[in-house]
C-alpha cells in the first residue's frame, strides 16, 4: 500500500473519535433534561469517553505491536459501532455513561492503530506532517457535527446521533475490512506480558518523549475544557439557543481547519523547534487575552481567546506528537500507546479538576491556558533545549 492510498484510510479512523465528541453537543440541554440531571453530569458523558480512550491504549498499544494494526482497528470498529447502539437506547444516566465509556474503548483501538501506522511508514518529520493533515481531518468534524447534529436533534431526537455513529461505523468497517493493509513491521517488538511497565518505561524516561507528550497534553486539556464547557458558558449562561451556538462552534472549527491544514507547510518550513515555540507563545497569549476580557460575558469576549488558542494548539498538536513518536520504531505501538494515554486521559484528569475549582467555565479556560508558562520557560533554558528536541530544524 502506498503513502497515499494510506492517507484516506488513517483519515476514516481517525474521524471516530471526534465525532462521538462534537456530534451531540448541540443535544446535551435536552438529555440533561430527559435524564433529570444537570448539564455538569452531562459533560461527564465528554470526559468519561476521553478518559476511557486513554486507559484503553495502554492495551490497545501492545496489542497493536504484537497482532499488528490491523485486526485492532477492525475490533476496534466493532466495540465502537456496538456502544453507538447501547448509547442510543439508554434509558438512564448511568447506562449511558457505560456505553460512553466502552465506546471510548473502541475509539482508542482506532486511534492507536491509525498513529502506529504512520510511525510505520514515516520518520519524525514526515510523521509531524502527516499528524498535522489527520488533525486537519480532526478539525474538520467540530466544523460539520455540530451542524448534523442540531438537524438530527431537531427533527429525530437526540437519540439519533448515537445511531449516525453506528452507521458510520459500519460504513467506515467495511472500508477498512477490504482495504486495510498491514503496517507493521518485521522487527516490533513484541512483549509476552500485555500490561506490564517495561512495555512502557524505556519511553517514558526519554527526554523527548516526555517533554512532548506533555505539551500535547495541556493542549488537548484545552480541547477538552473548551469542548466540554462551551455548551453550558454559550447556551445557559449567555442563553445563545443551539443555531446559535453552533455558528460559534463551527467558525472556531473552520479556522482550526486552516490552521491545521497550514501546519505542516510551517512545520516542514521552520522546523519543529519554530513550530513549537510559537504554538505556546499563542496558548499564553490566548490566557492572557481570556483574563482581560472576563469582565464582558459575550460570545465574542469568550471566542476570540478560544480561536487564538485553536491556532497555537494547531501548530503544536502534529509537531510535537511527531517529536515524541520518532525515536521508538521498533515499538512504535507502545509509544503510541503511551502518547495517546498521557493526551486523553492525563487531560481528561486536568479538566474533571479544573472543574472542582469554584471558577466559571472562561476562568477555567483562562487557567488552563496560562499552565503553558512554566512548560515554555523550561523549554526555552538552553541546558534543557537541546535534551528535549529530538533534531535541529
Amino acid at each position: 500500500m502506498t503513502n497515499k492510498q494510506l492517507l484516506p484510510l488513517l483519515i476514516l479512523m481517525v474521524i471516530f473519535s471526534p465525532l462521538a465528541i462534537d456530534i451531540f453537543l448541540p443535544a446535551l440541554p435536552m438529555m440533561a433534561k430527559e435524564f433529570f440531571v444537570p448539564m455538569t453530569q452531562m459533560q461527564w458523558s465528554i470526559t468519561i469517553f476521553i478518559l476511557s480512550m486513554g486507559f484503553g491504549q495502554l492495551i490497545s498499544g501492545p496489542l497493536a505491536d504484537r497482532y499488528g494494526r490491523r485486526p485492532i482497528a477492525i475490533g476496534g470498529v466493532i466495540i465502537y459501532g456496538l456502544a453507538s447502539i447501547m448509547s442510543a437506547y439508554s434509558d438512564s444516566l448511568t447506562l449511558f455513561l457505560m456505553s460512553r465509556l466502552i465506546q471510548g474503548f473502541g475509539a482508542c483501538a482506532i486511534v492507536v492503530a491509525a498513529f502506529a501506522s504512520v510511525r510505520d511508514k514515516y520518520n519524525a518529520i514526515e510523521s509531524g506532517v502527516m499528524y498535522s493533515y489527520l488533525n486537519s481531518a480532526i478539525c474538520c468534524i467540530p466544523a460539520l457535527a455540530p451542524l448534523l447534529g442540531n438537524v438530527l436533534t431537531e427533527y429525530f431526537g437526540w437519540r439519533s446521533n448515537f445511531e449516525f455513529m453506528a452507521g458510520y461505523a459500519i460504513f467506515a468497517g467495511l472500508i477498512l475490512f477490504f482495504t486495510l493493509k498491514e503496517t507493521r513491521p518485521e522487527h516490533t517488538e513484541k512483549h509476552k506480558n500485555l500490561i506490564s511497565i517495561d512495555h512502557f518505561m524505556p519511553v517514558l524516561k526519554h527526554p523527548v518523549f516526555l517533554f512532548n507528550a506533555l505539551v500535547v497534553m495541556l493542549a488537548m486539556a484545552i480541547i477538552i475544557a473548551y469542548v466540554s464547557s462551551s455548551p453550558a458558558w454559550l447556551m445557559v449562561t449567555l442563553g445563545l439557543d443551539q443555531q446559535s451556538f453552533v455558528y460559534w462552534f463551527s467558525v472556531n472549527a473552520a479556522i482550526n481547519i486552516v490552521a491545521c491544514f497550514q501546519a505542516p507547510q510551517i512545520l516542514v518550513k521552520f522546523g519543529a523547534r519554530v513550530t513549537i515555540g510559537f504554538g505556546m507563545v499563542l496558548l499564553i497569549f490566548a490566557g492572557l487575552l481570556m483574563l482581560a476580557l472576563l469582565a464582558w460575558q459575550t460570545p465574542v469576549a469568550f471566542m476570540l481567546p478560544i480561536m487564538i488558542s485553536s491556532l497555537g494548539f494547531s501548530l503544536l498538536m502534529g509537531a510535537c506528537a511527531g517529536q515524541a513518536l520518532a525515536p521508538f520504531g521498533k515499538k512504535a505501538g507502545s509509544a503510541s500507546a503511551l502518547l495517546g494515554f498521557i493526551q486523553m486521559s492525563g487531560s481528561a484528569v486536568i479538566v474533571y479538576c479544573l472543574q472542582l475549582l469554584p471558577l466559571n467555565e472562561a476562568e477555567q479556560l483562562a487557567l488552563l491556558m496560562l499552565t503553558i508558562i512554566p512548560v515554555y520557560v523550561i523549554w526555552k533554558l538552553p541546558q534543557v533545549k537541546r535534551h528535549i528536541m529530538l533534531d535541529n530544524y
